[in-house]
């Protein structure tokens, strides 16, 4: 409990010369939180023996109740209210009421086989059917609707942010924006970011924007009945999540490509190529072609893209929670809006 206590401390003292930094180092604190809510449950730590509670209570939230899974009854997520010692702390400026927080993967026995499952779920877009994102879903409507969007954060660590995501999306479908961080979100494909010849990288992007681009034109006029992936992605063209990717992490590092390569085509006359393409994928087009309902957790119009460029010597490292509350880290941020 002290070394966590004194963890925290270091890195606030910190972030108060980098204050820009601080609402990502928050969010993914109150993630983690998630993570050790669970993790005490497990080993049944509770009341002070409870490792949880400093991740949010240093930064004046209050847990207001954890997100459990009725299949296994673990907790993945937690729901926080912020609550300042006075209207005239400094913390309050630009702070949310309430957030939301999903934790990722955790490889124990105790929850690996559920957390397993719903990752098996996301490679094959079928995360929007499980009972685990339902109830997220659910808890993120009931507290948009008791508080205005703007007072509401979403956050997510891996799987966690693909939850995230789906519940961020779903809520800009209709109309609700909320602000948004995921942290090594996702990106079910191949790890073309890892390709070190450039030529050879921008190559395959290329060929497969084309093949992406002319499946979907064939598939077209099939759905027409439909609300097309373009309706979508407009619906979806004023929400900016803001993404957190470590390019030594296959798991979220085509990102970096995707968004990139939109420019790249632009530049080379065949943007709207490229405008097709990114809004969808291969294997989406495959399951709709089957008549299944398919909206790929990563084809996303609009972000704001952090990229931890500060070195990371092993995949533990690149895909951890803990490099997102570092003060120190070298960052390179971009946005990027479709259209």
């Amino acid at each position: 409990m002290n070394n966590i206590q004194h963890e925290l401390e270091f890195y606030q003292a910190r972030l108060r010369t980098k204050c820009s930094h601080h609402r990502r180092s928050v969010a993914a604190c109150l993630v983690q939180g998630a993570y050790v809510s669970e993790l005490d449950r497990q080993h049944n730590r509770k009341g002070q023996e409870a490792f949880a509670p400093p991740w949010w209570e240093f930064f004046r939230f209050e847990l207001t109740s954890n997100l459990v899974d009725d299949a296994d009854s673990s907790i993945f997520g937690a729901i926080y209210e912020f609550k300042p010692a006075s209207s005239k702390d400094s913390s309050v400026q630009d702070a949310p009421n309430f957030v939301v927080a999903f934790r990722g993967t955790i490889p124990s026995k105790e929850s690996l086989a559920q957390d397993g499952l719903l990752d098996i779920n996301i490679i094959q877009n079928g995360l929007h059917r499980t009972s685990r994102f339902a109830i997220a879903m659910r808890a993120v409507q009931n507290i948009v609707s008791a508080a205005k969007s703007s007072n509401v954060w979403l956050a997510g660590h891996s799987l966690g942010a693909a939850i995230a995501t789906l519940a961020g999306k779903n809520m800009a479908k209709m109309g609700t924006l909320i602000e948004t961080f995921l942290f090594n979100p996702p990106f079910v494909s191949a790890p073309i970011e890892r390709i070190k010849d450039t030529n050879v990288k921008q190559g395959i992007r290329i060929a497969s924007s084309f093949l992406t681009a002319g499946l979907s034109f064939a598939l077209k006029d099939h759905h027409q009945e439909r609300s097309t992936p373009d309706d979508s992605f407009a619906m979806l063209s004023s929400w900016v999540p803001r993404l957190f990717v470590n390019p030594c992490d296959f798991i979220c590092s085509e990102y970096i490509g995707y968004f990139e390569h939109r420019n790249f085509m632009e530049k080379l006359g065949v943007g709207g190529i490229e405008r097709l393409a990114t809004q969808n994928s291969i294997g989406g087009l495959f399951l709709r072609a089957l008549g299944k309902d398919s909206d790929p957790l990563h084809l996303l119009p609009s972000a704001n893209l952090t990229t931890n460029l500060s070195p990371s010597p092993d995949f533990k490292i690149a895909h951890g929670l803990h490099q997102w509350w570092r003060p120190d880290l070298h960052l390179q941020s971009k946005q990027y809006h479709y259209g």
